[in-house]
């Protein structure tokens, strides 16, 4: 997927969560969106330990000091 269509995609996302959040619950913060965390299938594959670390290390997450 090209990084356009990505970010396109994620606004997309957090529009339509937000208007949904306006219309059935006014008055109440909106919701922040979090990066994604390691997937069911990730640890079947290599653990859940190892998930992790490499949920950690994917390159959509940007990493402190760097």
């Amino acid at each position: 997927m090209d990084k356009m269509d990505l970010m396109q995609d994620k606004k997309t996302a957090a529009k339509a969560v937000h208007k949904h959040e306006k219309a059935m619950h006014p008055g109440k913060p909106m919701t922040k969106l979090r990066a994604g965390g390691k997937t069911n299938s990730d640890m079947l594959k290599m653990g859940r330990n190892l998930a992790k670390v490499a949920n950690q290390k994917s390159p959509g997450r940007k990493q402190k000091g760097v």
